[in-house]
Parts: C-alpha cells; structure tokens; sequence
C-alpha cells in the first residue's frame, strides 16, 4: 500500500537532496502551483502539492542529465511507497526526454506547472523591484510569446496546461498567485 509523506517528511527530503538554493524554491514554487491547480480542478491538494514539492529530487544528483532525470527521484521515492499517481508524474515531467507522454491531469499540472514557475521568476527579475511580489499574471503571459526570453523554459512544457482543460490565462492567473501566495524560503 502507497503511503504519501507528510510535507514535514518530504521537505526534510527536499534538503537531504538539494543544495542549491534555486532548486529548492522552484520546488517550492512547483508545490504552490500544483496546490492551486489541484484546489481549483477539484483534486488531491496533498498529493499533488508533495508530487510539485519533491519532482525534481534528483536534479543534484545526476547533474541534470536529461536522459536519467526523473528516474532517479522515483527510485528514491519508490522504495518509499510514494503513489503510483505521483510518480508517473514525476517521470511525465521530464516526458520529452524520457518518451513519456502526460496522460493524466497530474502529469499535465506538473509538467506545465513546474515549467512555469522558472518563467515567473525569469518575469519578476527583469523588473525594476526585481520583486515576485510585483509580477502580474498579463507579464507572464506576454513573457510565454517572446520565445528568446528565458529561452530555455520549454514553451511546449508550459503548455501542458491545455491537458487540465484551462484556459492559457487562468493557467497563468493560479501559477501567479500561487507563487505569490508561497513561503518561497
């Protein structure tokens, strides 16, 4: 039987495997998302939430290496009991490049979800505050069209989002807020 962590459980192993401090607030930003993409479409805030907070686990550990991203997260996470649900996400979330097309709303709320919160912070910084807390959800949407712009944020990843049956601005609107919402620290 598969056994969901407690987010005290799966931020402990957040810090046990990412050191860098950029990764673990994009987690963190991940997990702020897929919880208000979850309370929206009616689903698992819990599981989704956890799945955003620990999708990128092993990012560290194999040098984001594209072709072993993802494995490695869910053999940790496997040999935990994690859902089953949560980590075919994980895996669909690197789906390019590992063959695994998103099938699922999880699959498709991470894989868009995570993509775009490095877009969120890409828009924040080019501001004059260089504040989160002044990035406005119509910015990110112009941000997604200029394909030279944080140029290596997969637009094709962000719009996984047409998977959850949203619109690109109320996509964009709960990714914002959520982010804005979030103790990214």
């Amino acid at each position: 039987m598969s056994r969901l962590p407690t987010r005290d459980e799966a931020v402990t192993l957040l810090n046990r495997y990412l050191k860098v401090d950029y990764t673990r607030k994009h987690c963190l930003a991940s997990e702020a998302i897929l919880r208000g993409l979850a309370h929206r479409l009616e689903h698992d805030e819990e599981l989704w939430g956890i799945t955003g907070l620990l999708h990128d686990l092993d990012l560290e550990l194999v040098d984001g290496d594209p072709k072993l991203h993802g494995l490695r997260t869910v053999a940790i996470l496997n040999d935990l009991d994690y859902p089953k649900e949560g980590l075919d996400a994980i895996l669909s979330h690197n789906g390019d490049e590992l063959g695994i097309p998103c099938k699922t709303p999880l699959e498709f709320a991470l894989t868009a979800g995570e993509s775009i919160s490095g877009l969120v912070f890409a828009t924040a910084l080019i501001l004059p505050s260089k504040k989160l807390a002044d990035v406005k959800p119509k910015s990110v949407r112009k941000r997604i069209k200029e394909r030279r712009f944080a140029a290596k944020i997969s637009r094709e990843r962000i719009g996984q989002f047409e998977g959850l049956g949203l619109t690109q601005e109320e996509f964009v609107s709960i990714a914002v807020e959520a982010m804005l919402t979030a103790d990214l620290e």
